[in-house]
């Protein structure tokens, strides 16, 4: 059977950083026929929920990835070694199911596709990728964004 990792958050239960969940309510379609993987890769890098909102600084995951860009909180605490273990647990995980595909949160500074907040916590977005979505592209797991958020 096909197998997606699938963010934590979108399959409902409550991880992000404000303590919520994300439901996607196309995600079930989405998914259909697949063996679903549900990971929160914030929370297995060790961070609480709730937690403070990160973003990324001085770049994307792809930098943060290549020790060029931080990834921190809104009080300017450096969350960069949680974010990028989280994501290797991640990709662990994906690869231990035998995950190809991962549709992942949007916007995420974990994981976040094509465009990411900007790290002026403003709600400005620019292109980029998340720290789990850069290094899940590296090792040839296709990211998409999940449908419907």
């Amino acid at each position: 059977m096909d197998s997606v990792l699938v963010s934590a958050c979108l399959r409902g239960v409550p991880c992000r950083y404000d303590g919520r969940d994300k439901a996607a309510p196309g995600l079930d379609d989405a998914v259909a026929g697949r063996a679903v993987v549900s990971f929160c890769p914030e929370a297995a890098g060790g961070l609480p929920t709730p937690r403070r909102p990160a973003e990324l600084v001085g770049g994307d995951g792809h930098d943060v990835l290549d020790g060029r860009a931080r990834v921190v909180e809104d009080t300017g605490r450096d969350v960069t070694a949680e974010f990028v273990d989280g994501a290797h647990r991640a990709l662990a995980a994906a690869r231990h199911a035998g995950c190809a595909e991962a549709l992942l949160m949007p916007r995420s500074p974990s994981c976040g596709r094509g465009a990411v907040y900007d790290g002026s916590f403003g709600g400005e977005l620019v292109a980029g990728d998340g720290v789990t979505a850069a290094l899940f592209e590296r090792n040839g797991i296709v990211v998409r964004p999940a449908p419907g958020v």
